[in-house]
């Protein structure tokens, strides 16, 4: 999760003053150990992330954010004790942050879909099937590698002459993948998640988008659903590599014969390994791509 996202889940648009503290230090293992104490800080910090340095180290990184002065006492026995690097902690000026984003997240164009905020509406060009995602939903605003890899893979699908009767959303999120479908298809769509305040967004965003009735919600894990039964002619899975595992049985059985799986939420080190797992439950690799850190992979059940 960038750290803007992160600012964003932690503050409204009423300002306040937020101090934050970073350090570095080797081994996820370590960095986890540290995350899970800095929640036992006094004072509480509002928001923590962990994430590894993209750039070969393996170094990680540990932040958290506050809302009063942490103690850097505490502080620095926590490094001590798990053999990170000193804190550095930052008093940061009071910003609107979610305005601050909405300067900063600029539209994104995947084939002829068009997602944006409802601040660049004047820039929609024509021809394009505009998607409106707020900027302060965080996730599913298309910027994501894995978003927008999805998106690439639904207008990959299209173009090719492929059409879905009914579709699902897996793990929908801000159900950004499930518009896009709506967006060109008469079809029977149906966005799920495990989260109940994602599918709170899903429905937000459907009623910003007058797509109300043209996609269905569902509060569930996986197909656990009396709607999802099946079959699907196209299937959406942005999660995560462990969980997108376990649903290859039960996404083969749901999958129509003849319909396509987008799988994203993979890192590219891991696209291999999914790949084959979905390959060995009877499907075959249609098309993977590579953006930034994060693989998409389509898959075709053939008959």
């Amino acid at each position: 999760m960038p750290w803007w996202a992160l600012r964003l889940r932690q503050q409204t648009e009423t300002d306040m003053t937020t101090w934050t503290a970073l350090t570095t230090l080797e081994g996820k293992a370590q960095a986890d150990a540290l995350g899970a104490a800095l929640e036992n800080m006094a004072p509480e910090p509002t928001g923590i992330g962990v994430f590894e340095v993209e750039d070969g180290s393996g170094l990680w990184e540990v932040g958290a954010y506050f809302t009063d002065q942490p103690d850097d006492t505490a502080l620095l026995l926590l490094t001590t004790a798990l053999g990170a690097k000193p804190f550095t902690v930052s008093e940061l000026p009071e910003t609107d942050w979610v305005a601050h984003v909405k300067r900063e997240l600029a539209p994104v164009e995947a084939g002829r879909f068009f997602v944006y905020g409802s601040h660049d509406a004047d820039q929609v060009p024509p021809g394009k099937h505009a998607l409106l995602i707020e900027a302060a939903m965080a996730f599913g605003t298309g910027h994501h590698g894995t978003t927008l890899g999805c998106l690439k893979a639904l207008d990959r699908l299209a173009d090719g002459g492929f059409r879905a009767e009914r579709a699902a959303d897996i793990g929908c999120g801000t159900a950004v993948l499930a518009m896009g479908a709506a967006a060109i298809w008469d079809a029977d769509i149906i966005a799920s998640d495990i989260d109940a305040q994602a599918v709170d967004v899903a429905r937000a965003n459907l009623k910003a988008n007058g797509m109300e009735a043209k996609v269905k919600l569902a509060e569930a894990a996986g197909f656990d659903h009396a709607d999802l039964s099946g079959p699907f002619d196209l299937v959406f899975a942005n999660i995560l590599k462990g969980p997108l595992i376990a649903l290859a049985p039960e996404l083969r059985a749901r999958l129509a014969t003849g319909g396509y799986a987008i799988l994203s939420g993979i890192l590219n080190e891991q696209a291999d390994e999914v790949a084959a797992h979905y390959i060995d439950h009877g499907n075959s690799l249609a098309h993977r791509e590579e953006i930034g850190e994060w693989t998409t992979l389509t898959l075709h059940k053939k008959p």
